[in-house]
């Protein structure tokens, strides 16, 4: 797929447009199964989604544990993970012990695609979750083109409950990216992509990084998750990439124009 994309991040800090084909999910019952899904505060002036891989980590985009505005890495004691966020309350309130970004992550990259490719982060809590409600989810290889996919998001427009959005298939599969056919809004950034399988358990193989157009459409760009989590966890347990994460790193941000 040829096509221009533009590319916009998806942090949560002013107003945008709203956007529809969702499932909002008001009701413990309605989102029974996403409840390891939650609300990352970031700094009390922006947030992301992210979602629970074990009971002290939570998987999100690496663009969200830096400041939009600045660019400098968001203090992890300025991080607090709202684990099923709804209506005013959480499922289970973590504040973070730290957090890193793929390693291979640069705002700088020679490749503007490379901003997309590697935007994932994990985050490790203070304490874990262990709570029979709030199950991790697993993870599963990188879907093939024309597979229909599933995200469960924040957004700006509907911050205070979990939606759920079906029917997302795979438009393109490139390098480390797929591009989706949903749409996604401020807020959505780590938001997780669910394949569920012929077992009917939902894995996430793919991390929100973007919302993009591509031929006149709305489209969102994923990260693939499939071959990275190694080496996040990696940096978890080692000094390697952890200066990348420093209150006070400077990074670009911005949208940008690329044609893969």
């Amino acid at each position: 797929m040829r096509v221009l994309l533009l590319i916009v991040s998806l942090f949560f800090s002013t107003a945008a447009a709203a956007q529809g084909g969702l499932f909002s999910m008001q009701s413990r019952e309605d989102g029974r199964q996403w409840e390891a899904v939650g609300r990352l505060e970031l700094a009390g002036k922006a947030f992301c989604t992210g979602a629970l891989i074990a009971p002290d980590l939570v998987l999100t985009a690496a663009h969200c544990l830096y400041d939009a505005g600045t660019g400098a890495a968001v203090p992890v004691d300025q991080i607090q993970f709202l684990a099923g966020w709804r209506n005013g309350r959480a499922a289970a309130y973590r504040r973070v012990k730290q957090a890193v970004a793929h390693p291979d992550y640069e705002f700088e990259a020679s490749s503007r695609t490379d901003r997309v490719q590697n935007d994932l982060g994990l985050i490790q809590l203070q304490l874990p979750i262990r709570n029979s409600a709030l199950v991790p989810f697993g993870t599963g290889p990188h879907p093939e083109r024309g597979a229909e996919l599933s995200v469960v998001s924040y957004a700006h427009d509907r911050s205070e409950a979990p939606s759920l959005q079906g029917m997302c298939q795979v438009l393109d599969r490139q390098t480390r990216m797929l591009v989706l056919s949903c749409p996604v809004d401020f807020g959505s950034s780590g938001s997780p992509v669910f394949d569920t399988g012929e077992d009917g358990v939902p894995r996430i193989v793919s991390v929100v990084s973007a919302k993009a157009e591509a031929g006149g459409n709305e489209v969102s760009l994923g990260t693939q998750v499939e071959g990275s989590l190694e080496a996040l966890r990696g940096a978890l347990e080692g000094d390697s990439v952890r200066h990348a994460l420093d209150a006070g790193d400077r990074r670009e941000t911005g949208a940008k124009f690329i044609k893969p």
